[in-house]
């Protein structure tokens, strides 16, 4: 019985694999506004408060609240205004009992306010005096200082992604260098003597070579660096050679093969033939991508690294990628493998028949209907790579289930 046969199911698969590598990535320092998306190798501290002074929040007068008391419309309170603080300063007056500051929205309040009443809420009666026409509490539009973070809180975990509110917390706190994960070097190989560069002229049984490139922007968006090694024939050779230059240069290998048990076998011998503990697990129990090689091998004197075989359809790739080449990807920088996806629940237009005992993942296009999100079933062969970019995200048939029904209301994974 060929070896892909004996089938696992993918999250088994992808644990055993995870257990037979190790997390050596160094870290590195980046510059802050270069860090949109890498990893944080350690957690970052607030080397300050924040705020670091009581601020308004709004336009209007810097008060002592007590002072503000029983304030109506109907019956003011009438204050003196001791001056204005100006924006970028620190004021160099208090506000004394029965007395107020005119403030914008981030100036700093002075000694003795605690409050702030909105500028629509005040009218103006003569030059230095104001009527209050509604109370306020103490504290009431204002920022305190250190209500956002206090000094030697840890602001950003180890192991966050850093999005843009990151980077701008980052800012604010005056950190112009971060400590991230260094970005996984993913060598990525496609094999097959029928396999052409995607600029050369197309002639007959010959394809372009797709995998290389859809492979390596999910290599990148899961924040690794695809090292693209080229086309190489279906020669046990060459093939050897050229994923032996990516184990000793890149930190995981990434093999597209054809769809022949030929060129399944092929990469399996090779793989083994490379270092222990060699192939893990020749198929998964999955449609598409069966056929999939995952394996971990150790040169001498280096860690075990991820090589991972996937099949040479467009859309098999793609799916198997997903699930198998991103979480690596992810796992080498201290990413687990079961964080967040963007999801969307959508009701199904169609029914989706399936085999019990094997998952199946299924494109889907989506749009708005009256009752919210529709999932539409993207149907096409696993070499047409046009049926994923006509879809919007992947919906899974579990193993345990013969289908899922129309109107039925399912997870949509989105492709980013």
């Amino acid at each position: 019985m060929p070896e892909f046969l004996r089938l696992q199911p993918p999250k088994e698969a992808l644990d055993l694999l995870l257990t037979h590598l190790e997390d050596r990535l160094q870290a590195e320092l980046v510059e802050t506004d270069q860090a949109l998306g890498r990893i944080t190798a350690a957690k970052i501290l607030a080397p300050h408060s924040l705020p670091t002074f009581a601020r308004s929040t709004v336009d209007g007068y810097a008060v002592r609240a007590a002072d503000t008391y029983g304030a109506s419309e109907s019956l003011p309170a009438y204050i003196k205004v001791a001056g204005e603080v100006l924006m970028g300063m620190a004021p160099e007056f208090q506000v004394e009992k029965s007395a107020c500051a005119l403030i914008h929205t981030g100036g700093m309040l002075p000694e003795g306010s605690d409050a702030v009443v909105m500028l629509e809420h005040t009218q103006l009666v003569q030059a230095h005096e104001v009527e209050i026409l509604r109370s306020v509490a103490e504290g009431e539009n204002v920022l305190q200082a250190g209500e956002d973070v206090v000094i030697g809180q840890e602001v950003i975990p180890k192991g966050t992604i850093l999005r843009p509110a990151e980077i701008g917390g980052l800012a604010a706190l005056g950190i112009t260098q971060v400590k991230v994960r260094r970005k996984p070097r993913v060598a990525i190989i496609s094999t097959g003597d029928e396999i052409l560069p995607i600029g050369a002229s197309l002639e007959p049984g010959k394809v372009r070579d797709v995998n290389t490139y859809t492979l390596s922007a999910l290599v990148k968006r899961a924040g690794g660096e695809a090292v693209s090694l080229g086309i190489v024939p279906d020669l046990v050779e060459a093939l050897e050679l050229k994923v032996y230059q990516a184990l000793q240069t890149c930190d995981m290998v990434v093999i597209t093969a054809g769809s022949s048990a030929s060129a399944r076998d092929l990469t399996a011998q090779v793989i083994n033939q490379l270092g222990k503990p060699g192939v893990l697990v020749h198929g998964v129990n999955v449609r598409p991508g069966k056929p999939t090689i995952l394996a971990a091998c150790a040169l001498p004197g280096q860690p075990a690294k991820a090589v991972i075989g996937l099949p040479g359809n467009p859309v098999s790739a793609f799916v198997i990628a997903g699930l198998f080449v991103v979480p690596v990807v992810k796992a080498l920088q201290g990413i687990s493998a079961d964080q967040y996806k963007p999801t969307v629940k959508a009701c199904l237009t169609l029914n989706l028949p399936s085999e019990s005992g094997r998952e199946d993942w299924v494109p889907v296009r989506l749009s708005l209907g009256s009752s919210g999100w529709e999932a539409e079933p993207v149907f096409g062969k696993s070499n047409l790579i046009f049926t994923l970019s006509r879809a919007d995200g992947l919906v899974c048939i579990p193993p345990d289930a013969t289908g899922l029904g129309i109107g039925e209301m399912v997870e949509v994974i989105l492709l980013e």
